[in-house]
């Protein structure tokens, strides 16, 4: 006998997944923000979480709760918005779930179950932030961090993070290929594939580390190439993006979104990390690079595209908003999906056409606080020489 309670529930649960987004009063002329999280715990089927049989649990307790989902890859795939979504079980293990909008702004729904992985890394405790990109092999890809203990230190906190590859043709059937083998990086994580062969090879943008939380000599978002996708393997890493001191990335920065192809270069969306006296703080970025080189950065806009604002500020870590997935539509329409505070999963909405004005219009960090004065006054003074001739 099903539970009584189980209804009710689903009920509940059906009109939430059926509540429209809308757009917010937020402005700043470059991206919309939208009223509601596009997922949160509560959007999980309930028969993940519940034993729904009357006998079994006469209580209806919920047997293995969800914690959060957040930091989803994202992928047009069939005419729909597909993302593959961290979800974060109480017991503190990650996990990805694909779940589909046709408009990619609400009514989202899972699919039946979550994806297991083959169980290929025999030292894997979590896996968490899958990126996805659909490459021109004919695959689509998802990598990931893939985190396992530091057997070599006697802290039950050390842990090692590589970055985990999965394929697929249709979302469903993944298969599991070895992790990525960096030779001259002891950890990596935020590592994303990007969409096209570059001299015959897959490309990879990484992030080089000398720990599991701090970058340390990690100097910021690399670009290395790998022969082979089904023993990936890369020698050198270039430094693409390099931390900057008293930057919006000054501790740390990674490579977000799949890059975005345009007309003017490869619109990268990322995420920087700077220290506080209330600790770390994640804003949002973005950057392009060159079409034929998308190592060599052409235009970055100084600060942030995007900071965590009301509750967003509020979570498991707070003070944190992560992108790693964002699509493009034919009318040029982009749609950037972040998580805030590692607890639930926002959207944000743009288009090539102001992303691109943003990152070649928008002046770069001028880095000292006398030089941005010079740039604000400058600012200011054209705006009084135009409001003026308006006069």
């Amino acid at each position: 006998m099903i539970h009584p309670k189980y209804f009710e529930l689903k009920d509940r649960q059906d009109k939430l997944l059926r509540r429209p987004n809308s757009l917010l009063p937020f402005y700043n002329g470059i991206v919309e923000r939208y009223e509601y999280p596009v997922l949160t715990a509560d959007n999980l089927p309930i028969e993940w979480k519940y034993d729904l049989n009357a006998e079994t649990n006469p209580f209806f307790m919920e047997r293995l709760g969800i914690n959060s989902a957040f930091n989803a890859g994202a992928i047009l795939f069939q005419g729909e918005v597909c993302l593959a979504v961290r979800v974060e079980g109480k017991d503190r293990k990650s996990f990805f779930a694909i779940a589909r909008s046709p408009n990619g702004i609400d009514n989202f729904r899972f699919d039946p179950y979550p994806i297991l992985l083959e169980d290929k890394e025999a030292q894997e405790s979590d896996v968490y932030d899958m990126r996805l990109t659909l490459h021109e092999d004919g695959y689509i890809y998802g990598v990931f961090c893939s985190e396992a203990h530091d057997d070599r230190s006697p802290d039950l906190s050390a842990a090692v993070a590589s970055a985990g590859i999965v394929r697929t043709k249709d979302l469903v059937k993944w298969e599991r290929l070895p992790n990525l083998v960096t030779l001259r990086s002891p950890q990596q994580r935020n590592v994303v594939l990007h969409p096209e062969f570059v001299d015959g090879k897959y490309a990879f943008y990484t992030r080089p580390m000398s720990s599991f939380i701090e970058a340390g000599e990690g100097m910021g978002i690399g670009f290395g190439l790998a022969e082979d996708i089904t023993h990936a393997v890369i020698d050198e890493e270039k430094i693409v993006d390099p931390r900057v001191y008293h930057t919006i990335s000054e501790s740390k920065n990674g490579e977000g979104a799949t890059p975005i192809k345009t007309a003017k270069g490869w619109l990268h969306i990322a995420h920087g990390v700077r220290n506080t006296a209330a600790g770390l703080r994640y804003t949002i970025y973005a950057y392009l690079t060159d079409l034929k080189e998308p190592w060599k950065v052409i235009a970055k806009p100084g600060g942030y595209l995007l900071a965590p604002v009301g509750k967003e500020r509020i979570g498991d870590v707070s003070n944190v908003v992560f992108t790693n997935g964002a699509v493009k539509f034919a009318d040029g329409t982009i749609l950037i999906y972040y998580g805030s505070s590692d607890t639930r999963l926002q959207v944000m909405r743009t288009s090539e056409e102001r992303m691109l004005d943003y990152c070649l219009n928008t002046p770069k960090d001028a880095l000292r606080s006398v030089d941005c004065v010079k740039q604000r006054t400058a600012l200011i003074k054209a705006n009084e020489a135009l409001l003026k001739k308006k006069e």
